[in-house]
């Protein structure tokens, strides 16, 4: 009976797979409705409303792919090249910089064009630094404890994709990322001095971005005080707010907003929960909270399981697409609800944006790997 049971388990997470096909789902949902209005202004180019649906559609599809291959391939391929993909990421950051490589949009030089879509090099970075983090953890595991051997080194290496984001600029990026990495750090054993004398390092940090780029100024005193100045910097964050505040309980139904005809920018990419908040309300905008952490208990079911197999680099990896995927959705819900000022950081699974999915389905199919092996290996013990 026991070994009959144990051939009917799927060799999968099924309730993370679900999680993430129902925010993909209600993602595809909301995206079209909340740039049905931005597709028919542009008409004029030959858009159609269904522009940016059927657009995401096709990077769902891509993506439902891409995870699925990442999903065969065994997890020691991305232990046994993770240097090889962090060198791959710096390139692509440097790449991108490079005038007739790079795209620039609304200022930022961020993206690289494909034909078929702009690759945004910062969200592959992402996973790259995960998998480089993890990898060197397990490698230096003796020494981690230790500054100059083992904080240092990798320190240096975070900095130089800190530098090359800044020069973007994409701040957002940069904050995931350096979350990403003091995450995996600390789960890996690094001091905890360390990670308080880095803690007492942010102000100086922060004074030296502000001082580099003033404009950062303005969005902090915006987010700090949005309705003071509601038709210059405080415009996006207070119709968030107005979109949040219109929602009340069960929202206003689903394509009735009006936040989005016009008055909330970027309402299908960073906004998008605020645009889901006013036409489902505060029960919709509950249930995606409630998603997002029960996918986060999943993900550290997961690590906690291969901790358990001696599946170290597995563990670590998906600490960190765990540290990711809850950092970057605390970010964008934040900066939606007015408690963070704005970073250009999508939603997990739910934004639109052809690069961010495409590289959280290839994160989401090294998960199923990770607990498929898991799995493979606990029947085999």
């Amino acid at each position: 009976m026991q070994l009959r049971n144990n051939f009917n388990q799927p060799n999968y997470d099924p309730l993370l797979l679900w999680i993430i096909l129902i925010l993909s789902g209600v993602g595809l949902v909301m995206v079209y409705s909340a740039s049905v209005d931005a597709a028919a202004l542009k008409q004029i180019s030959n858009y159609q409303n269904y522009y940016y649906l059927l657009r995401h559609f096709i990077y769902l599809i891509i993506s439902l792919f891409c995870g699925f291959i990442a999903f065969l391939i065994p997890i020691s391929f991305w232990q046994k090249f993770a240097p090889s993909f962090f060198i791959l990421g710096l390139i692509l950051l440097i790449a991108v910089l490079i005038p007739g490589i790079g795209k620039i949009v609304n200022g930022s030089q961020r993206w690289i064009p494909l034909g078929f879509m702009n690759f945004q090099p910062s969200e592959i970075v992402k996973l790259f630094t995960i998998i480089y983090a993890a990898d060197y953890v397990l490698r230096k595991s003796r020494q981690i404890g230790t500054f100059t051997k083992g904080f240092l080194p990798i320190s240096l290496a975070i900095a130089i994709i800190g530098t090359l984001l800044i020069n973007q600029p994409d701040f957002g990026a940069l904050v995931v990322v350096v979350c990403i990495s003091l995450g995996i750090l600390f789960l890996g054993g690094i001091s905890l001095k360390i990670i308080l004398g880095l803690t007492l390092s942010v102000p100086i940090g922060v004074y030296a971005l502000l001082k580099i780029a003033p404009y950062r100024m303005d969005r902090i005193t915006g987010f700090l005080a949005p309705f003071e100045d509601l038709y210059g910097k405080g415009w996006q964050l207070s119709h968030s707010l107005i979109a949040i505040g219109r929602g009340d309980f069960f929202g206003v139904g689903l394509g009735e907003s009006i936040q989005k005809l016009q008055y909330l920018p970027e309402a299908h990419t960073d906004f998008v929960l605020a645009i889901l908040s006013e036409e489902l309300g505060l029960f919709g905008f509950t249930l995606i909270i409630c998603l997002y952490i029960l996918m986060i208990i999943r993900i550290f079911g997961i690590s906690k399981i291969s901790t358990q197999l001696r599946n170290n680099f597995s563990a670590l990896l998906a600490q960190g697409i765990a540290i990711w995927f809850g950092t970057q959705a605390i970010i964008n819900i934040g900066v939606n609800v007015g408690f963070f000022p704005t970073k250009g950081l999508t939603l997990p699974f739910v934004s639109y944006g052809g690069s961010a999915l495409l590289v959280t389905f290839i994160a989401s199919g090294i998960l199923m790997r990770i607990d498929y092996e898991n799995k493979i290996k606990a029947k085999r013990n």
